[in-house]
């Protein structure tokens, strides 16, 4: 009994150790994107899928809630305190009143805001009145800074963490670091197809005069290009609201110091204790420490006086007797309008003002990112772009798995189309190529390690694919 390797076996084997291959690199990142693309390809759809939909739910938000966002324009406006204590009597004790948002614009309704049962962290109950008579027309959680109600919540957390909590993070986390690392590789796949192409422009634009697998390569190939920059972008923002790399983000930010700045809302001890109640100047909250409605429009007068210039506003009672009142502006589209003043509701002295002129560069760049990213920055063309940026993302997906079908392992070898991933290309790297890469991948592991964790995956998949097919084929006599 022998046994004797088949010539089909001996074909493939790899070259002899300390000889590498040549294009190792480009192999690499072939693999990369093909195992990227193939396991991780679902998360980036999904991730893709909800930022289309979500970048266009404020509008459809405008016509689902039209009644609670809109009332009739009017010369007349009740005061601020009366709107107040409208949305009070229909709350009761069921929640505290946590900040108030008078109407932007003519049209608009005034929200006031309390803390509420079964609502979600950043949620809070609003109650939408009409600035004019005071009548109150609708009730809704709303969600964060952006003000978000029901539709675009659920569609924001389906983004963000699939709906699951906390746990589901880990998906949108996966999706972004992985996002920037699928479209640098295909980038270096782009640039080796575009030198060696004999026709460069099917590289920049889809030839539909092709069939089959290359008609379906070719529009990978050039949207790709085309995506470059917005999948980029929205993978580096989409890192920061992540869990574990997001909070690396935020601490490498405060190790800097570059930080977003916010106002100081505490007071000294004994602050206010000797002013005259009597006194002109007025006072925003009450001797028995609970909240002075009339404080809202009082606070907001003295802030309009220092940098809150815009109807966009968001009014924040203390939350204890020793913190100021924080007057701060919430417009996020161009020019952005985030300036924010504490004032002590005692002596309705300003305590402390941040204007957004004077963030770090790294800040406003940081407020910028997270507001394109949202499709808050320049309003309706932003959102446009993004929602064409996310479909053709979750299309570059859809032709990568019918590429990947169209050369899957199990079609038989006479019918495939396309030059498949090769594996162990980095048994075949040099030394100072393996040494490079395992740094690079422990500096990417150290500060997104969710990918790092999954990239060692992909790595040991990899060697035992490529062990396993460099066994020698043998036959027995």
């Amino acid at each position: 009994m022998s046994v004797t390797t088949t010539p089909a076996a001996a074909s493939t084997a790899p070259p002899p150790q300390g000889t590498p291959s040549r294009g190792w690199f480009g192999a690499l990142l072939l693999r990369l994107h093909f195992y990227a693309g193939i396991l991780i390809g679902p998360f980036i759809l999904v991730a893709a899928l909800s930022g289309a939909f979500y970048a266009i739910t404020p509008q459809i938000e405008r016509v689902v809630y039209s009644d609670e966002l809109t009332a009739p324009i009017s010369d007349q406006s009740a005061p601020l305190a009366e709107q107040i204590a409208a949305a009070q009597a229909v709350v009761g004790d069921d929640g505290a009143l946590v900040a108030v948002r008078p109407a932007p614009e003519p049209g608009d309704t005034t929200r006031v805001m309390f803390t509420g049962d079964d609502l979600i962290e950043s949620q809070t109950r609003a109650i939408f009145v009409d600035p004019a008579t005071a009548e109150v027309r609708g009730d809704l959680p709303v969600y964060g800074t952006s003000g978000a109600l029901p539709l675009r919540t659920w569609v924001d957390q389906l983004h963000r963490n699939l709906n699951l909590g906390e746990a589901g993070r880990l998906y949108s986390e996966l999706a972004a670091s992985w996002l920037g690392v699928v479209v640098l590789a295909g980038v270096g796949l782009w640039i080796t197809r575009f030198r060696r192409a004999r026709v460069k422009k099917d590289m920049v634009r889809p030839n539909n005069a092709v069939p089959g697998y290359r008609r379906i390569f070719s529009w990978h190939a050039s949207t790709g290009i085309w995506l470059l920059v917005g999948a980029l972008f929205l993978s580096a923002t989409g890192i920061t609201w992540s869990q574990f790399a997001g909070a690396n983000v935020s601490a490498l930010r405060s190790a800097l110091n570059v930080g977003t700045p916010a106002v100081v809302t505490d007071l000294a001890p004994g602050d206010g204790a000797s002013v005259d109640p009597h006194a002109d100047h007025g006072a925003a909250v009450g001797a028995s420490g609970e909240v002075d409605i009339d404080g809202f429009a009082e606070v907001l007068a003295v802030a309009q006086t220092m940098n809150v210039n815009t109807g966009l506003v968001e009014i924040r009672p203390p939350a204890a007797d020793d913190q100021a009142w924080v007057v701060q502006e919430i417009q996020r589209s161009y020019p952005t309008e985030v300036d924010s003043v504490a004032v002590d509701g005692r002596t309705l002295d300003v305590v402390d003002s941040v204007d957004f002129a004077d963030f770090s560069l790294v800040a406003k760049l940081a407020r910028w990112g997270i507001d394109t990213h949202m499709g808050s920055m320049f309003g309706l063309p932003n959102q446009i772009l993004l929602f064409v940026t996310a479909l053709g993302i979750a299309a570059m997906v859809i032709w990568g798995y019918a590429m990947w079908w169209m050369r899957r392992p199990t079609r038989r070898p006479a019918r495939l189309v396309g030059r498949p991933a090769p594996s162990g290309a980095l048994s075949r790297a040099p030394w100072w190529g393996v040494a490079a890469v395992v740094l690079v991948a422990i500096g990417i592991g150290a500060f997104l390690p969710l990918m790092g964790v999954s990239l060692l995956g992909f790595v040991l998949v990899d060697a035992v694919v490529a062990a396993v097919r460099a066994r020698p084929a043998s036959t027995v006599d």
